[in-house]
């Protein structure tokens, strides 16, 4: 395959969970970057599920951190589908940071991103089941990763809601151990260890 006809998502929510994107379409490698330029927060993107999303924005001098994942071309309108209400648009190799010091490959990148922040609210809060699957795919590529995304994040004082029992996040995963995600989760929620730790009905 050429360089030209390779293609390159970088995803900095769900996308970064493995397990997650197989939901979706077929991907390839991953590396673990910074992208430079984009500021990623909280925001209500759809009302359709009562949650909010994590979205980026342009924004100079900011930065955050995701996953570059090699997708096959003919799969990009599966996760455009997946990214409705999101812009899908092309960065620069510039704009991105390996986080291990490897070469990143050729070809063309993307980013879905949008214009417009609009804040969580209690109708769509943040929601634990999407919440958790954004952290075990950060945990991935390690703790410092992890602790990156919530460092990188803009929105934490909003409404936060513990909905693991019943998830509002359609590609929800219950059977995650959550003990590692409530301590990473500790300092920027307002719930208590206690209200984080409801486990599941058998």
């Amino acid at each position: 395959m050429s360089v030209v006809d390779r293609h390159f998502i970088l995803g900095y929510g769900s996308l970064m969970n493995g397990e997650s994107r197989a939901k979706t379409g077929e991907t390839g490698d991953v590396w673990p970057v910074k992208l430079h330029g984009f500021e990623r927060h909280w925001s209500v993107m759809s009302v359709e599920y009562g949650m909010s999303s994590v979205a980026v924005v342009q924004t100079p001098e900011k930065a955050c951190n995701g996953v570059l994942v090699e997708v096959p071309h003919d799969q990009f309108p599966l996760f455009d589908e997946r990214e409705r209400g999101y812009r899908r648009a092309r960065i620069k190799p510039e704009q991105l940071t390996p986080y291990h010091k490897k070469t990143l490959p050729q070809g063309t990148y993307w980013v879905y991103h949008t214009h417009n922040v609009v804040e969580p609210h209690d109708e769509c809060p943040i929601a634990l089941s999407y919440l958790d699957v954004i952290l075990s795919g950060c945990l991935e590529h390690g703790d410092a990763f992890a602790q990156d995304f919530l460092a990188l994040t803009k929105g934490w004082s909003s409404p936060l809601l513990n909905d693991r029992q019943t998830p509002r996040y359609p590609r929800a995963q219950p059977e995650l151990s959550t003990e590692r995600l409530n301590t990473l989760l500790a300092p920027v929620t307002t719930l208590s260890i206690k209200e984080l730790s409801v486990t599941y009905e058998s």
